[in-house]
């Protein structure tokens, strides 16, 4: 194997050509980026990015002379369009093939966008450094912020707007804020700190119709409710970035299919970070997660894995969120739970436990940091859900 190449500009991509690079491999390393700006940090851009403004040196995921003290060739500003496997080369938007002899897909994730009428004004999403650039450059004291969407990306856009002074409005389908991901217990919790911090939440409501008044926004919502505001943003979910490899041979179904080892359904093509979905053996079932942890440990397996050094990915998922003075962690997984305890809870403090198959899969910890690396471990082996829970409620029960 003498050429390798990464494609895409993200957190997975960054890792996996440093571990080829650790673990020896001496031949041609190419990174192929979309953005034209070298991989960065994205976790900041709903946060000190909006908040404070951050240079575009202080995001960076390496150095500049990182690239070439590690030879690794950059491509920026270059889209895969397309993966002709036959041929083993990446096609390019401008029509130049780059031919691999092992590949890597690290393309992320697109968040959703809804969709637009003639009459309707922008509807801001928040994913690269030239979208918090631009919400920033409107987020004015005083101003009226809409965010349809309750989600982690949400629930952060309007932390960091209030506490630039604007008023904040959010409006979410579910019965509470990240209720699909957490629960209702847990998105109650969250439901309360933003209220308690001046926002409106609107729940179990979707916009009708938006249509442009002025310089902002009229909202029509399910419920008969008419908003006005300023600025209108979305947060709404993101799709894995799939949409190159049809026709490839790359199986996909929500994110390329993988074995255990990151291994996908073609000789010498492995896949790392929000686009993977493998099988996870310590859930027994098949996964993508779209979190920072996961795209680095990910990106260095997978990179193992081409270098014919791989074995089973089977780490325990990991992410947080700031919103406020609330410093939530989350290990494992919550999807499926069929019972969750509630362990702690007050206005600054919150634990939870999500079970299910007898066994203790998650844990939500907000201002906890012992009883995170305690329940992390417990999840990592197997601890029977009775051992650990107490006064368990089943979901829905």
């Amino acid at each position: 194997m003498r050429r390798i190449v990464v494609v895409g500009g993200s957190l997975a991509g960054v890792h996996a050509a440093e571990a080829l690079r650790e673990r020896g491999f001496e031949g041609d390393v190419t990174l192929i980026s979309a953005e034209n700006e070298l991989p960065y940090d994205r976790p900041p851009l709903s946060k000190e990015a909006l908040l404070r403004g951050v240079a575009m040196e202080k995001l960076g995921l390496r150095a500049p002379e990182w690239y070439t003290d590690n030879a690794v060739t950059t491509r920026l500003g270059s889209a895969a369009v397309r993966l002709d496997t036959a041929r083993r080369a990446v096609v390019l938007d401008d029509g130049t093939r780059v031919e691999y002899d092992g590949l890597v897909i690290a393309t992320g994730s697109r968040p959703r966008r809804l969709p637009s009428t003639e009459n309707a004004p922008p509807v801001q999403v928040l994913r690269s450094i030239e979208d918090s650039l631009r919400l920033r450059e409107r987020m004015r004291p005083g101003r009226h912020l809409v965010l349809i969407g309750a989600g982690f990306i949400g629930l952060e856009i309007a932390a960091t707007a209030r506490q630039l002074g604007l008023d904040v409005t959010v409006i979410e389908v579910g019965q509470v804020p990240l209720g699909r991901a957490l629960g209702d217990e847990v998105g109650g919790w969250f439901r309360t700190l933003h209220e308690r911090n001046g926002v409106e939440v609107v729940c179990t409501c979707t916009v009708e119709t938006i249509e442009r008044r002025g310089d902002g926004a009229v909202l029509t919502l399910s419920n008969g409710r008419v908003v006005g505001a300023d600025i209108v943003a979305a947060g709404v979910g993101a799709s894995p970035a799939t949409e190159w490899l049809d026709g490839s041979g790359v199986q996909t179904a929500n994110g390329v299919l993988c074995y255990a080892d990151l291994s996908t359904s073609v000789p010498g093509v492995v896949a790392a970070g929000d686009v993977a979905r493998w099988y996870n053996p310590l859930f027994d079932e098949e996964i993508r997660v779209e979190h920072w942890t996961n795209a680095v440990e990910q990106g260095r397996r997978a990179a193992h894995t081409l270098l014919g050094q791989g074995e089973a990915f089977s780490a325990v998922p990991y992410f947080w969120t700031d919103q406020y003075e609330a410093r939530m962690r989350f290990v494992g997984r919550a999807t499926a739970a069929s019972e969750v305890a509630i362990k702690e809870c007050d206005d600054d403090r919150l634990v939870a436990l999500f079970g299910r198959d007898g066994l203790v899969r998650g844990a939500v910890c907000v201002n906890a940091p012992r009883e995170l690396a305690r329940y992390r471990t417990a999840i990592r082996d197997q601890v029977r859900w009775d051992d650990v829970s107490e006064k368990p409620s089943r979901i829905g029960g």
